[in-house]
């Protein structure tokens, strides 16, 4: 999701010029910064709260002219401590793109890869997996998701054989719409999943009343998808500023707000916002450091961005 612009997303332009010196150094000497850690709970693994995207904005050419500003992106969500990136066949070339990028710039290891599977039937859901291993260049997928729940129990099958035989390490169910929260609950409550992934944000809150609580429950992963609701939020804030009592939870930005109050859900494992801006991608990461929201400053933000 691209940001559209606005004053508060220029702020961040002054982080930038901080990281421009990491960014002229080798990865290896880059000290990435602590960025906060949520744990999968089937495993204790433990990931980077702030994760990245790719629908829409990884969908480029295969020119180095084009992919220019996604490999500063990747460089910098690596430099920064970002391992998480979630990918699918459903958006174009963004799967190779990530792939080529990955290897070129030397995190392929690095990351933490997921993608999904976008079909019906057995034998394609297989295709199209060994597709996207092809175009990730991997030979074992971090995480395999069901993509929108197309043909889920097909899909589900072949993923726990997989999972089971070392090509994928997780697995996981994903949508991104309030109208499938209904048929998301019962996967997650009867069928043994790692990952779930649906949309959350501070104005679509409706995951709080069953998905989030259900994914603690049955000891779920959690990635958000959507957290600006894509890019709404920061139409509805456009030429507003924080609120002096942001920075009591670290927030120098309103993407930074937005994101804080997602991860400020302790259901929450990684959120994926998605961008081509390196800038945007700075402030992104920025959400992952310092202080998060308790419920009642969760509810405050809440109430402040309904008020606008």
């Amino acid at each position: 999701m691209n940001h559209p612009r606005s004053p508060s997303r220029r702020d961040v332009l002054r982080l930038a010029a901080g990281a421009a010196a990491a960014a002229l150094m080798p990865p290896a000497f880059a000290a990435a910064p602590s960025q906060l850690m949520r744990k999968i709970p089937k495993t204790g693994e433990a990931l980077p709260a702030i994760g990245l995207g790719s629908s829409r904005t990884f969908n480029v050419g295969s020119a180095a002219e084009a992919r220019s500003a996604q490999r500063e992106v990747l460089k910098l969500f690596a430099e920064q401590g970002g391992r998480v990136v979630d990918s699918s066949p459903m958006y174009g070339e963004a799967e190779s793109v990530i792939g080529d990028l990955a290897a070129e710039l030397g995190v392929t290891t690095r990351l933490f890869v997921a993608t999904k599977v976008w079909t019906s039937g057995r034998d394609a859901g297989m295709r199209q997996m060994e597709e996207s291993f092809r175009r990730l260049r991997t030979k074992q997928m971090d995480l395999m998701q069901v993509h929108n729940l197309s043909d889920w129990k097909t899909q589900l099958k072949t993923l726990r054989e997989w999972k089971a035989q070392g090509r994928i390490r997780y697995t996981g169910i994903t949508h991104y719409t309030e109208s499938a929260y209904d048929e998301l609950a019962q996967v997650m409550a009867s069928e043994d999943i790692d990952f779930v992934q649906f949309n959350y944000s501070i104005i679509e809150r409706a995951a709080e009343q069953r998905l989030l609580p259900l994914a603690q429950e049955k000891g779920i992963a959690v990635l958000v998808n959507r957290p600006f609701a894509r890019a709404g939020l920061f139409d509805k804030v456009s030429g507003k500023a924080l609120p002096p009592w942001a920075a009591e939870i670290d927030c120098a930005t309103w993407a930074q707000f937005f994101l804080k109050f997602i991860l400020g859900h302790p259901a929450v494992t990684c959120a994926i916002p998605a961008t081509s801006k390196p800038k945007h991608l700075l402030d992104n990461m920025q959400a992952g450091l310092g202080r998060l929201p308790d419920p009642a400053t969760r509810e405050r933000m809440a109430r402040l961005i309904a008020e606008l």
